[in-house]
This record gives C-alpha cells, sequence and structure tokens, in this order.
C-alpha cells in the first residue's frame, strides 16, 4: 500500500512523536509498503493514513475521511488525547476516534479510558526499543539515576529533583535529567533547582546516543509523569537492562504491568524519595525490579512491534472486504 503518516512533530524534532513515527515508517517499510511522513496531509491519494494524535492531526484525518471515504484510517492515540484533550476538546477528539476504522494505542489499559463504543477499535502497539550494544558499567562514585523526557507539566519534570533534595551526606543519590525545556519559564525552574540542588543535573536536549550512554552508566530511571499514552523510554530503559521507578499512572501500569514493585503515588516527593532511597540501600530491591523488567523485555522487541503492526493491517484488509 501507500501510506501517508501524519505527526504533529517536525523533521528536526526529537521528541515521542517523531520518534514513533519515524520507527513505524521502518517498519511499514520492512512490511512492504511505501511510506511517507509529513506533519499534515498534502492531499496525494493514499491507500491508508496513519494520523498520530487524534486532536493535533484531526484536520488531516478529516481530510482525508471525506476525500477518500473507502480507505481506511488508523489514529494513534497519545496520552493528551486518552488523558485530556476529549475532556477539554471533546468535539474535535472524539471525532476523530468516530471516524477511524481502528485506533492505536501504546499500552494495555487505554480500555479503561475512552468512551466503550470505541474500544472495539483499539489495537495495542508496544514500542520496540534496542539493546544497548555493550555491557552496561553503572557509576560507582555516585548512585546516579536519571529522568528521560522534556520539562512541561504532563511530565511533572523536577519531581525527581525535589525528591533528592537534602537528603544526608551518607547518601550517593544524584539525578542526571535529560530533555529539553518547552518554554523558557521551565529552563529557568530547572536552572534554578540546580543551583540550590547539588544533586541535579539537567543537560538539556540531547541526540539518542547520548541517551543510550547514560543508560548504560546510571542505576534507574525514574518516569515521573502524571499523564502518559504509553512513554517510548520505558521500553528503551527495559531494552537496555535498566530498571525502572514510575509514578503510579495508567500510561505506566499498561506497559509495566500491575504487580510491578517500582511504582510511587504520582506527585508525591516523599513517596518518590522513599522509592528512591530503597532502591539505593536495598540491593535486593533493586535486583527484583531489574527481574520484573527483564520479564517485560519481550514485548518491547522490533519483531513484536511488526507482528502487531501485520495483525493490525490484517484486521483493517478483513474489515474493509466484508
Amino acid at each position: 500500500m501507500n501510506i501517508t503518516l501524519i505527526t504533529p512533530a517536525g523533521h528536526l524534532a526529537k521528541n515521542g512523536n517523531r520518534t514513533t513515527a519515524l520507527r513505524w515508517a521502518k517498519i511499514l517499510t520492512m512490511l512492504g509498503h511505501k511510506v511517507q511522513v509529513n506533519t499534515s496531509w498534502d492531499r496525494r491519494p493514499a491507500d491508508l493514513m496513519v494520523a498520530i494524535h487524534a486532536w493535533r492531526s484531526a484536520k488531516s484525518a478529516r481530510l482525508f475521511r471525506k476525500e477518500f471515504p473507502e480507505s481506511p484510517l488508523i489514529i494513534l492515540l497519545s496520552g493528551t488525547d486518552i488523558y485530556k484533550f476529549q475532556y477539554t476538546h471533546p468535539k474535535v477528539t472524539l471525532y476523530s476516534m468516530k471516524i477511524a476504522n481502528a485506533l492505536a494505542c501504546l499500552h494495555d489499559e487505554v480500555c479503561h479510558s475512552i468512551p466503550s463504543q470505541y474500544r472495539h477499535k483499539l489495537h495495542t502497539i508496544h514500542q520496540s526499543a534496542l539493546p544497548l550494544a555493550k555491557a552496561r558499567r553503572p557509576s560507582k562514585r555516585n548512585f546516579d539515576i536519571c529522568v528521560v523526557g522534556n520539562l512541561r507539566e504532563e511530565k511533572d519534570p523536577l519531581r525527581a529533583a525535589y525528591a533528592v533534595r537534602n537528603l544526608n551526606n551518607t547518601s550517593r543519590l544524584r539525578v542526571i535529567h535529560l530533555g529539553k525545556a518547552h518554554t523558557p519559564d521551565w529552563a529557568t525552574k530547572a536552572r534554578t533547582e540546580m543551583a540550590r540542588n547539588n544533586r541535579y543535573r539537567w543537560r538539556g536536549e540531547v541526540k539518542a546516543w547520548e541517551v543510550r550512554r547514560e543508560f548504560a552508566k546510571t542505576r534507574l530511571m525514574v518516569l515521573s509523569s502524571i499523564m502518559e499514552g504509553g512513554a517510548n523510554v520505558i521500553s528503551e530503559a527495559i531494552a537496555a537492562g535498566v530498571p525502572v521507578i514510575a509514578s503510579k499512572i495508567e500510561g505506566s501500569v499498561g506497559l509495566l504491568g500491575s504487580d510491578y514493585a517500582g511504582y510511587y503515588e504520582a506527585g508525591s516527593t516523599e513517596d518518590l524519595r522513599r522509592a528512591l532511597l530503597r532502591v539505593e540501600n536495598e540491593p535486593k530491591f533493586l535486583a527484583h525490579l531489574s527481574y520484573q523488567c527483564e520479564a517485560r523485555r519481550y514485548l518491547f522487541t522490533i519483531e513484536r512491534e511488526k507482528e502487531e503492526w501485520s495483525s493490525l493491517l490484517s484486521a483493517i484488509s478483513l474489515k474493509n472486504k466484508s
């Protein structure tokens, strides 16, 4: 098929939407299709549209459905679609769900948070990631943990920094934060935190290889988001052999499992501090988190993601024939 893949993230962006779009384009090409990636639909004919974001890509999806009513349309529900825009912008977001032939999602709990009439359209696509080329060698001088994510409200990005403030000198905890500040205000907040908190280092936006280099050195990754559609950084950490402490939100539970031991109450500095100190001081607890993450690694392989895409395309094809 000729497939047009729409993402709101521009070609220079390093965020999750762009990463997902490029990986999906590669997978769909491997499955034998021709894929063109754009930020909006250029009105060229296509056999299929895949639109990332029900709200942000709504215009492209609506136009495609109008001009090619018989061609299938797949829409990826982002975290902001599921947990924000269907409430703040319901007319646009829910209409995208309505006109889609299928709704892709990134974790298994999405069915609980969208209108029941659209649940039958859901197909989970687990985002894949590559393992590290060499064995990890965590720093011995510091007990480094990393935060990988842009600084914006949904990420609660400074929660780990707050959690390591004013710890006893016996603790070796240090937070290394990789991610772009979405606004000057967030950059100021991060720099202010560094100035008052010698356990926090913000390194700004970095390239993918720099994230992988950090994974090779860190003991643990913290995902502190209050809203996620299924963070690709979780699959990247697990593939790299890095255990995770995550806020207990639906988007993380859908990836790590309901029995995962490494959750803390979203937004709670005290709860996260307790979890980080436990990881530092209880080697068996850290080993258990590593074991649980390793048990989920099979979900995040490129082979699995290809299979899930193949199943979704087959389901769309069968529906169209019927």
